[in-house]
């Protein structure tokens, strides 16, 4: 077939496997984790619109991607790679985290204004006893943020947010936690990793300043790429309109990969986020969560952060964010259904309690019934 015009193409897992014995072995491992999927369509969009959608099992994919137009051919045969490996796992620093299974992320903001906490954790002593009930817990990361993203928040001086981020980085590091620093100012970033921190979380996906890449770069960090519509400016929930919400998060981050890699960060340092909530009404943010198994065909680990968001209040009578566990855990799990490797949550005990229950039924799951003793 001939290419046509801005022709993308794209690999979807759609139908999964409780383990590949079930599809007497036609399944892959997703991502290297414990999720296994056994049948995917392959998308062709042309000019911004879904053209042709084609399903295939692992078996007869290479004859839908061998029918493919000249020019995206290269780019199918890379996603269908990435769907099928296994990530390493990421070091920070004195700690390693495994990536081929859900881990849990927990967040500690350091803002005297952030709605799900009340700003509890804006004084430095304050945050000791959650560092330690989060790692108790079994947090793998601890997420640290000096400035709220929620719509509407006001921009933080980047010494306001030096001197709220770093007595807080200084503590979870020494109490021997993996830190991860929620930022997207390249002063931040640089402070926050000279006190300990091993890890970048950048909301704008490297977007707000220029200089946070080269940051990145030289430190030799991992770092988050979230999507969000305004990241280029300082309302981060700007500019949300889209031809297709999955596809065009799916481009974005597909370009902000790219442009890391251009900018001199390593492959294996780069993590993705699709930003649930952020610039999204709750059918986009409902239709990113369902499709989040396709974004393992750009190659990097997923990071997703759904708890307490508004889109739980949406489908649960306007809960407050205070009584939004249920909806958190719901959104957890799916994302683990989905393969996704880290999980950035608030309710870290709930989160790694939920975990490991899905975990052990996914061990079990891979215990054909047929093998069973009488």
């Amino acid at each position: 077939m001939r290419p046509r015009m801005n022709s993308r193409v794209y690999i979807r897992p759609i139908g999964f496997a409780p383990g590949p014995q079930a599809e007497h072995g036609n399944a892959v491992r997703l991502a290297g984790g414990m999720v296994y999927a056994s049948r995917f369509a392959v998308v062709l969009r042309e000019n911004g619109a879904v053209t042709q959608r084609w399903l295939a099992a692992a078996d007869t994919i290479s004859d839908v991607l061998g029918r493919l137009p000249d020019g995206v051919g290269a780019e199918a045969e890379a996603q269908w790679a990435a769907l099928r490996t296994a990530h390493p796992p990421l070091v920070l620093r004195e700690r390693t985290v495994r990536l081929d299974q859900p881990q849990v992320m927990g967040i500690l903001n350091v803002t005297p204004d952030r709605y799900s906490d009340g700003g509890r954790f804006a004084d430095i002593e304050a945050p000791r006893a959650e560092i330690a009930a989060m790692l108790e817990a079994g947090a793998a990361i601890i997420d640290i943020g000096g400035e709220s993203t929620r719509p509407g928040a006001k921009p933080v001086w980047e010494g306001d947010e030096i001197a709220r981020v770093v007595p807080a980085v200084s503590a979870a590091s020494a109490m021997g936690a993996a830190v991860s620093v929620d930022t997207r100012k390249p002063a931040v970033m640089e402070a926050a990793l000279d006190a300990g921190a091993a890890m970048v979380n950048d909301v704008s996906g490297l977007m707000h300043d220029p200089r946070s890449a080269e940051v990145v770069a030289k430190r030799g960090c991992p770092v988050v790429l979230m999507h969000a519509p305004g990241a280029g400016g300082e309302d981060l929930h700007a500019g949300g309109d889209y031809d297709n919400v999955v596809l065009d998060v799916f481009d974005h981050l597909r370009s902000r990969r790219d442009a890391a890699l251009a900018a001199g960060i390593a492959r294996e340092n780069i993590l993705l986020d699709p930003g649930i909530g952020f610039g999204k009404t709750l059918a986009a943010s409902t239709a990113l969560v369902a499709a989040l198994p396709l974004f393992h065909a750009l190659g990097q680990p997923l990071l997703v952060g759904s708890s307490r968001k508004r889109l739980i209040g949406a489908l649960s009578k306007e809960a407050p964010a205070e009584k939004r566990l249920g909806g958190s855990l719901a959104l957890a799990l799916a994302a683990m259904d989905a393969g996704v490797q880290l999980h950035r949550v608030h309710d870290v005990f709930e989160t790694v309690q939920a975990r490991n229950v899905w975990r052990g039924l996914r061990d079990a799951a891979l215990t054909d019934f047929s093998d069973l003793p009488d």
